[in-house]
């Protein structure tokens, strides 16, 4: 489905987009992606990005790299104007790594809870609650796209782990977390990779009232020649209105996943 008619059911645009870290390939034929990436992440135009697999340092592939980033990737990325948030996940030998959000509204609150589940896999997730909307004595000069009025929605960003069984019980977790810390009327969307080849885990969301655009699958792995959909953005209390992935030679190369863009109504 074309991205200027999903616009025009929709006000809020949301992308969630694993990153590999800013770098594909192996070995000495590794190349820099993340200047590529930030490009891509603008042209999305998403008012919320979810982002995985985001270096906040890396001290090996900084000496490698000639024109590694000064500055961490999750506010590299961050198209001018966009809040970025990010939180650690793992901490590896040469730096570390996690999720992120960039948000063209502001910013509330945020707060990250560790979903590691064995020793070979940290893992963690990302919840920023943010204001969206224009005030009311603001509605005139709204983009007719969006709300006038606000709305606090709550956005966890997730990187399940590569286990199934482990996968079940951080799907667990992420229920029991959002039961806990995320008032239960108000909008709610969860997104990121949740690295499930089979639709075990969309039941349990669904069972819980998070739920996703049903019309079709939309394949975001592997980029080079899509076979499943490992990336999801679930709502509660919006609507969903439309999904589409990128597509071409230059999504392809710029990361071993594409991004996903889910689009709502409140």
């Amino acid at each position: 489905m074309p991205l200027s008619h999903l616009e025009k059911t929709a006000f809020l645009k949301v992308a969630t987009y694993n990153i590999h870290k800013g770098v594909q390939g192996l070995g000495p034929a590794r190349r820099l992606e993340i200047y590529n990436l930030g490009l891509a992440i603008e042209q999305l135009d998403a008012d919320i990005v979810c982002l995985q697999e985001v270096r906040k340092v890396h001290r090996r592939e900084e000496k490698y790299f000639k024109h590694w980033p000064e500055m961490p990737q999750a506010e590299f990325l961050a198209p001018p104007g966009y809040e970025a948030i990010y939180k650690t996940n793992a901490i590896t030998k040469h730096g570390e790594h996690g999720n992120a959000l960039l948000s063209r509204w502001p910013v509330v609150s945020h707060r990250h809870e560790d979903m590691s589940d064995h020793r070979f896999e940290q893992r963690g997730l990302l919840h920023v609650e943010i204001q969206v909307g224009h005030p009311h004595e603001h509605a005139a000069t709204a983009d007719s796209h969006h709300p006038t009025s606000v709305h606090h929605v709550h956005v966890i960003v997730v990187h399940l782990g590569l286990i199934p069984a482990s996968r079940v019980r951080q799907v667990k977790q992420l229920l029991q977390y959002i039961e806990r810390e995320v008032p239960e009327n108000a909008p709610l969307l969860v997104a990121g990779d949740f690295n499930d080849w089979g639709s075990r885990l969309s039941n349990m969301m669904r069972l819980q009232a998070l739920n996703e655009w049903q019309a079709g699958k939309h394949l975001t792995y592997p980029s080079r020649m899509p076979l499943v959909q490992l990336d999801h953005v679930y709502a509660k209390g919006l609507k969903p209105t439309g999904q589409l992935v990128p597509h071409g030679k230059v999504w392809r190369r710029m990361s071993d996943h594409l991004p996903l863009v889910a689009l709502f109504d409140l």
